[in-house]
């Protein structure tokens, strides 16, 4: 079944033609671009980083935050069910995105509660109008995807590539790099985040290395689950450490000059992290275990000891 706008089958031209036909989509997008960015604190947020999904409902008790941010090219991605109110935030980067929209379907769907009443509602967020249009392909890939699901689909949030764009010195730049749906209350809004853990160089390793698009939290047990990952030694990582920041930026990102001021230092932290586990099956996840996470009394991660076998 297709992907709706206000109840109308949506037509797959452009984005900014699909706004012109929906002027509603234009205006949320507006008002979205229009929020200041609110800092949010680690306390119930469960934080996603790139090429992860995490799925929740409002009935847990420990997770009522989901975010992501640092999107420059990246697409974050929120599909909700507004009977059940099972909410799945993904960061996309267009590595696989025909793989990953069945995933991010399939999260949503997995709850057992899955209600008759109630419809899946979709936003995008992230991108702007970069030289290379990797926004615009990946726009272009996500809103094709979800148009080809068997489920009627709405499209209510579209704040992605020219619609998130600024200009300034004839540069290009996204204006939202990152947002947080509260799993209660289903606002979703700009956000920046201090905490991106636990384990943030292992998630990052993994991204950067290549892996895929893995879904990282068990809503059932309220558990943050992070691995085990197995990854080939990272090639050339000598070399890569040994380069100025321009290099790593022009070299290791999809858009040097629309990054975040921490992008060089997150790269820099992440190879050395990759120099120091070159293979990380049995020395990060001892007897190729996942490593357990669970929010404490005060809402923050606290590690779950792994079970004794």
């Amino acid at each position: 079944m297709p992907l709706l706008v206000d109840g109308r089958r949506v037509q797959l031209p452009q984005s900014g033609d699909l706004v012109r036909a929906h002027p509603l989509l234009e205006e949320r997008a507006r008002l979205l671009r229009g929020q200041s960015v609110q800092q949010v604190g680690p306390q119930g947020l469960l934080y996603v980083q790139q090429r992860e999904l995490a799925v929740t409902s409002p009935k847990d008790g420990s997770i009522s935050i989901l975010g992501s941010d640092d999107a420059t090219t990246c697409h974050i991605v929120v599909l909700r069910h507004t009977g059940n109110g099972a909410t799945c935030l993904t960061h996309c980067d267009g590595t696989d995105t025909k793989a990953e929209v069945p995933l991010i379907m399939n999260s949503i769907k997995s709850f057992s509660d899955h209600a008759q009443c109630g419809r899946l509602e979709v936003h995008l967020v992230g991108g702007f109008s970069d030289d290379r249009q990797l926004s615009q392909k990946l726009t272009h890939q996500l809103l094709s995807e979800f148009d080809r699901q068997e489920d009627d689909i709405h499209l209510v949030t579209l704040c992605v590539t020219e619609l998130n764009d600024r200009e300034e010195n004839e540069n290009h730049f996204p204006i939202i790099y990152g947002i947080a749906v509260n799993v209660k209350t289903a606002e979703i809004y700009r956000a920046s985040f201090q905490d991106r853990g636990p384990e943030e160089e292992l998630r990052a390793a993994r991204a950067l290395t290549g892996g895929p698009m893995v879904s990282i939290y068990d809503a059932k047990t309220e558990q943050l689950r992070i691995g085990p990952y197995s990854w080939v030694p990272f090639p050339h990582v000598d070399f890569w450490l040994q380069q100025d920041d321009k290099q790593i930026l022009e070299n290791l990102s999809t858009s040097p000059l629309a990054e975040p001021p921490h992008f060089v230092e997150h790269i820099r932290t992440t190879l050395m992290f990759l120099k120091k586990y070159p293979s990380p099956t049995n020395t990060l996840f001892p007897g190729n275990k996942a490593l357990l996470y669970k929010k404490n009394e005060d809402g923050l991660w606290e590690k779950v000891p792994s079970p004794r076998s």
